[in-house]
């Protein structure tokens, strides 16, 4: 999970999207939530703070952590979960 999340971070305009409330008090990567990997699904949770959305980008990113991984094969699923306020700021002008 730690790779992917290094991955997702290069990508410009997608931060993991993890409860904010759950920042304050939990010690460890709380990014780490956005993470969900089974046998065939690689699913992560982003928020836009960029648009347009780098999905394309994102996806290729996470495929080059997992190849040589037994979730090579995995369908990796990117989820927008929220689009930041500052994403939208071009559209009134800021």
């Amino acid at each position: 999970m730690t790779e992917l999340l290094k991955a997702l971070e290069k990508v410009d305009g997608l931060r993991p999207s993890a409860p904010e409330p759950a920042r304050s008090w939990i010690s460890w990567d709380v990014d780490a939530l956005a993470v969900d990997v089974e046998d065939e699904l690689v699913c992560v949770r982003v928020v836009a703070t960029r648009l347009p959305l780098a999905l394309t980008e994102a996806g290729a990113a996470l495929k080059l952590v997992l190849l040589g991984t037994q979730w090579e094969t995995a369908v990796v699923r990117i989820v927008v979960t929220d689009v930041d306020k500052r994403a939208l700021d071009h559209l009134n002008g800021s």
